[in-house]
């Protein structure tokens, strides 16, 4: 499953699930071009991986401002001469039932989570494109996009716009030798859920088969997988990852 003289792009790759994807492709031997709303987040697991023998790149951008996409792909360019990999990861969360959500909380998951993956993908299909050598775009959705949860009108709609976005894509560009899959994780391992109180969790984990959260790097291998050659034949599907909470 190598990753040899490949480029990937990892957005909101500085913590959590998105700076495990970022590891594991530095692992399989792609260049790795990683962003964060602050860059020395984004620096610190770039400088690791680098330490590691790696080749990466830091870019400080919010996905949910419109010109930074463009920005993100213009600077893995310039520092790697190519891309082949977009894995649109980052997102934010701001809940709340919805007769209390502000209009503003809508409209920044939604730019964020929904509109910042669309304009990262046309920035990167553009690059992909012209390269004329196929690609790969992974969308890191949610189980929630698919069962919803009380609380989250916001992110919900946009993890389920997302799994739409993916199918569009996928059979836009499956001529061109690109791939477009998701891949939806349940509650896994990271410093979000790290924050829930003890009854949240049991409740939590009474609704997953296997009765134990997901870690990062389970969700990373599949991103890993989905990334490589063996996958040339995978486009416009959702992969679960969340130990059987969920089965489409």
């Amino acid at each position: 499953m190598s990753l040899a003289g490949k480029v990937a792009l990892v957005t909101g790759g500085s913590r959590g699930i998105g700076e495990a994807i970022a590891r594991r492709l530095a692992e399989e031997g792609a260049s790795v071009s990683l962003c964060a709303r602050h860059l020395e987040a984004a620096a610190q697991v770039a400088e690791d991986i680098e330490a590691r023998g790696g080749r990466t790149l830091a870019v400080a951008a919010d996905v949910g401002r419109p010109e930074d996409a463009d920005r993100l792909v213009t600077a893995c360019l310039d520092r790697f001469g190519r891309l082949d990999i977009l894995v649109n990861n980052a997102g934010i969360t701001r809940d709340g039932l919805i007769l209390r959500m502000k209009d503003e909380d809508w409209d920044q998951v939604l730019a964020v989570n929904l509109a910042g993956a669309f304009r990262c993908a046309r920035a990167a299909l553009r690059a992909m494109l012209k390269q004329k050598q196929g690609g790969r775009i992974v969308n890191i959705g949610s189980v929630v996009g698919s069962m919803g949860n009380a609380g989250q009108a916001n992110y919900v709609a946009a993890k389920a716009g997302l799994v739409g976005l993916t199918k569009a894509m996928a059979r836009e560009v499956a001529s061109r030798g690109i791939t477009v899959n998701a891949v939806a994780p349940g509650f896994i391992e990271t410093e979000m859920t790290a924050e829930l109180l003890e009854a949240a969790k049991q409740a939590y984990l009474a609704q997953i088969p296997q009765g134990r959260f997901g870690t990062a790097a389970e969700v990373a291998a599949v991103v890993a997988f989905l990334a490589s050659e063996g996958a040339a034949y995978i486009t416009g599907q959702v992969i679960h990852v969340n130990g059987g909470m969920w089965s489409s």
